[in-house]
């Protein structure tokens, strides 16, 4: 089985990428044989189209809600279950993964597209290629191209697998507005060594860049009646936190994870400013603060709590409840913080509560109660004995997200990636503003902090014919309430897009989808029962509406002889 080419397509626009990767494969045996088709993508993404053709025959993936397309695939499987074509791989990437039996001498083109909206993370959009094709491909390459109206004020390349010859494969074209990088490496080029048929070719393409920003009142585009705001604020002021740090040391936290949790801890102290306050709570079955008030972040009081870092030991229950609790309470009662800062707790945890209240509905009506909006959550599950949808839904209803940290040589550098993301809170109660009468299906508009390198986003469609588009942004920076204004011109806004072979199609109304189907499975994980089910029906509505593969819909791949298989959207909850 020869795989003879495979081309990476990538086109991004204002953000938004569209991948289409093809895979044409041909059998050279002189019987059938089975031909695999395996591709990572980020977790981000939705899937929105797939195929296969075999010699010319073409067997589409229908996309379906996935109740209906579960039952069509258990009467099509009557001999057990297969385990569906898409599983979570890692941190970032799931994996896609279909095979077919081709006859000799046959070839089977595959084809498979997916979408994200790039999200800006300490300063820079990453576009993450995950290149691994098993042996040596005769027309291989990858090919970028990135369309920024606002100007692209960097861009590099990254890989883990790259050589001085590989390098050479490897072009990149940039103007002002435009990029275009392809790697196309030879035969040659993708060996391991001249007498051995091994590819280099196993790893990540990394794209990284950030775009020029001009206007105070952030970034608008529009295309087809649908319009993006992208706001990202520079060279403000910065709020001091006020932070606690609860730290599971229970039992499992024994041995590697724990050291990791010390590594990390150890560096992020050192990053804490001047003018930030903090403390320390470490739990197992018994809770111990470490001071009984927050502290400020001088050398001393670091030095201090460094000391307090490097001692820590795990063993016993988990009291996750008992341990929030007693943060909330630190900071009901602090004195003496500045006027103007952001509270925020930084939960740890790599369990189920089985010491205390273990009964997670509870914990998270406690929780709730006792934040009652006052200080943004933030949970870190450790590993995979976590409940992540426990810890999802507190952090999500309290202000804040949950990450899993995934145990591998680098969690100690995914712990001080997480805090570096929320270490600068820049603004406050950010309102983003549009004319009532005139907007339809506004994504989420307010945000209650905004941190720096991250990017607001605001998606709508315009009702009636505007000429012009008002938009006005209200928030608390750190010395003053904030009010912006702009005005976007439609027709000069929609000139921008015309003409442009980096489109494909409403690009913008897709973006709009995207984001609004994302939010709609967030806010559902923290609404109550009814709520949720509302707001999933709109979420699947959309789902099938612009063809996304998400956590409600099902792909059906149909294979030749009436086989089915479905693809389904895992999800960091499982």
């Amino acid at each position: 089985i020869e795989i003879y080419s495979l081309h990476v397509d990538c086109k991004v626009t204002s953000r938004f990428a569209h991948t289409v990767i093809t895979s044409r494969i041909v059998n050279r045996a002189n019987e059938s044989r089975e031909a695999t088709f395996e591709v990572e993508l980020p977790k981000t993404a939705f899937i929105t189209n797939f195929s296969m053709s075999i010699d010319g025959e073409v067997y589409p993936g229908i996309i379906k809600k996935k109740a209906a397309a579960q039952n069509e695939y258990d009467s099509a499987v009557s001999q057990g279950q297969s385990a569906g074509l898409v599983k979570i791989t890692d941190r970032k990437l799931e994996q896609f993964h279909v095979s077919v039996s081709i006859a000799a001498a046959s070839k089977v083109t595959f084809e498979l597209t997916y979408e994200e909206l790039l999200r800006r993370q300490l300063g820079k959009y990453e576009l993450l290629i995950k290149v691994r094709p098993k042996q040596l491909v005769k027309h291989f390459q990858i090919d970028v191209h990135i369309f920024e109206p606002q100007g692209i004020r960097f861009l590099e390349t990254d890989s883990t697998f790259m050589t001085n010859e590989l390098t050479e494969a490897l072009t990149k074209e940039q103007n002002e507005t435009k990029a275009h990088i392809l790697f196309k490496p030879t035969l040659d080029q993708q060996k391991k060594n001249s007498e051995l048929d091994e590819t280099l070719l196993n790893g990540d393409f990394v794209v990284r860049y950030d775009v020029k920003r001009e206007a105070t009142a952030g970034d608008i585009q529009i295309v087809n009646g649908y319009f993006v705001h992208y706001f990202a604020p520079q060279e403000m002021p910065v709020f001091p936190k006020n932070v606690i740090f609860v730290i599971d040391r229970s039992g499992s936290m024994t041995g590697r994870k724990i050291e990791q949790t010390r590594d990390a801890l150890l560096k992020i102290l050192q990053d804490l400013r001047q003018e930030d306050h903090f403390s320390f709570i470490t739990f197992n079955h018994k809770v111990v603060e470490w001071k009984s008030s927050l502290l400020p972040a001088t050398e001393e009081n670091v030095a201090s709590a460094a000391a307090l870092v490097q001692t820590l030991t795990a063993g016993g229950g988990t009291d996750i409840s008992g341990a929030l609790l007693a943060a909330v309470g630190v900071l009901d009662k602090a004195e003496g913080l500045p006027e103007h800062s952001v509270s925020m707790i930084i939960l740890l945890t790599d369990g189920q509560p089985t010491s205390g209240e273990r009964n997670v509905e509870v914990i998270q009506e406690n929780i709730q109660k006792a934040i009652n909006g006052n200080y943004a959550l933030f949970c870190l599950g450790f590993g995979f004995d976590v409940s992540y949808k426990f810890l999802e839904k507190m952090a999500l209803s309290n202000g804040g997200i949950a990450r899993r940290i995934y145990e591998n040589a680098d969690a100690a550098l995914q712990l001080q990636g997480f805090y570096q993301e929320v270490a600068t809170p820049i603004l406050m109660q950010i309102e983003m503003q549009y004319p009532e009468n005139a907007i339809e299906g506004l994504t989420k508009n307010n945000f209650k902090l905004f941190f720096e390198g991250s990017e607001i986003i605001v998606s709508g469609k315009i009702s009636n014919e505007l000429d012009l588009l008002p938009v006005e942004i209200k928030a608390q920076s750190h010395t003053s309430n904030l009010t912006l204004k702009e005005e976007a011109n439609v027709k000069e806004k929609e000139q921008v897009f015309q003409n442009q072979r980096y489109i494909f199609g409403n690009f913008i109304e897709r973006l709009w989808a995207y984001l609004t189907i994302q939010q709609l499975l967030e806010k559902a994980i923290s609404a109550q029962e009814e709520d949720q089910k509302a707001l999933e029906a709109q979420a699947l509505d959309l789902s099938l509406q612009y063809s996304f593969v998400t956590p409600l819909t099902s792909m059906v791949v149909t294979k030749p002889q009436q086989q089915e298989e479905l693809a389904n959207k895992p999800t960091e909850a499982g």
